[in-house]
């Protein structure tokens, strides 16, 4: 299914692209994996990281073929830093599947007395703040939609605790940019950088950007504190505001709501005899080349969180590549045209949307999304009471198997 296509929907070349939307493209870097440079280089911004989760988190490379791939193949088990990371995630789309929309409000107190504003300051967004590696890290957001987890992380903790800006604005913002933005790891670990899904806030300051980017070093700004003074003014009420105005503010891409090519408008479906696979952007592997695939795009979702040209160019390419035709707009609508007829699959989702409109469109032909891991009848509050009860349930894949 990755061989060239003429669809409409199909874009320029993507040989420079940093990620291809091209299924060989995953695989070949799953190949390329290296376990103990992983382990071992991994919180260091040069380090032998994979760069797969976009791939993962739009089903190119289903989240359970990978962590198989590498229980088999490699022998790794959650012990190993590589199958560890992908449990996070898992451990994330846990507290989604059993909170649901709960994962986008505070799901604990947080810090007492502070005040935080609704929306993220232009320095910010503009990677204008006078602070090396944060306006790096934004500039790189912008210019490739991919993060290394502790630009994320710092980012994060910038903007909620020396800038009090209120995680969910900084977590709408991240993933309307991000080419892997995923709802619940997204915006859980902004939840648990400001410590309302954790037990303290996280804080990082100079030193430790040295550490693992000495390239961004930051000395001199509001970063350059030991962490009893961060802690301090993390739970004080005062924005600290810009270092210096930069002359060079980076304008930030808009964030759409609708795919931006006059291209890709909501096309009529026509209906036939003959099983049809609905794809959505959450299930772009589908490897079904006896069967229809149809791409759905539900209006209301991406009104609810926008993305950036990029995402959506990676989200279409892929999807022009597969599908007849792609269908924008209410999907609870399409589903309501079909009549009894209709011989209809899907793969779940549990992004807010999409899920109940799979559900009224497919009914009984829905299959469940694709976990690496069993889920858990309750919800599990941390993710150590999570993988103990992962490894007390399938004792093959624990650290002592």
């Amino acid at each position: 299914m990755d061989s060239p296509s003429r669809h409409p929907l199909k874009r320029a070349s993507h040989e420079q692209e940093q990620f291809p939307p091209f299924r060989f493209t995953a695989l070949r870097r799953v190949a390329q994996a290296q376990p103990r440079e992983y382990a071992r280089t991994r919180n260091h911004l040069d380090g032998a990281v994979t760069a797969l989760s976009p791939y993962v988190t739009h089903g190119l490379l289903p989240a359970d073929e990978l962590f198989d791939l590498w229980r088999r193949r490699r022998g790794l088990t959650l012990a190993d830093k590589l199958l560890g990371q992908l449990a996070w995630r898992e451990y994330f789309h846990h507290v989604w599947h059993h909170r649901g929309d709960a994962i986008l409000d505070d799901l604990g107190p947080g810090l007492p007395g502070v005040v935080y504003a609704q929306e993220l300051p232009a320095d910010i967004r503009q990677a204008a703040t006078g602070v090396p590696v944060i306006d790096a890290s934004v500039r790189r957001l912008y210019t490739t939609g991919y993060l290394h987890n502790h630009q994320r992380l710092w980012l994060a903790s910038y903007a909620v605790h020396l800038r009090k800006v209120h995680w969910r604005a900084g977590a709408d913002w991240m993933y309307g940019h991000l080419l892997d933005g995923d709802l619940a790891a997204n915006h859980l670990s902004w939840q648990w950088v400001a410590g309302t899904f954790s037990r303290k806030p996280y804080l990082f300051n100079a030193d430790n950007v040295a550490r693992h980017a000495p390239h961004l070093v930051s000395p001199g700004t509001a970063i350059d504190l030991n962490y009893a003074d961060l802690e301090t003014l993390a739970r004080s009420g005062g924005d600290v505001g810009p270092e210096w105005l930069r002359p060079d503010p980076m304008p930030e891409p808009p964030l759409l709501d609708a795919p931006p090519w006059e291209r890709v408008p909501a096309m009529p479906v026509v209906w036939s005899d003959g099983w049809t696979a609905l794809v959505h952007p959450w299930s772009l592997d589908c490897r079904l080349p006896d069967v229809r695939q149809v791409g759905i795009l539900h209006a209301d979702f991406h009104r609810r969180f926008p993305w950036s040209a990029r995402r959506w160019h990676f989200v279409l390419t892929r999807m022009a590549r597969m599908c007849e035709t792609v269908h924008l707009g209410d999907t609870t609508e399409l589903a309501a045209g079909l009549g009894d007829s209709r011989r209809l699959m899907a793969v779940r989702t549990l992004n807010p949307g999409y899920r109940q409109a799979l559900v009224l469109a497919v009914e009984g032909c829905l299959a469940p999304p694709p976990t690496a891991l069993p889920e858990l009848d309750r919800c599990h509050g941390s993710y150590s009471a999570w993988f103990k009860a992962q490894c007390r349930l399938v004792p093959e894949w624990s650290p002592a198997a």
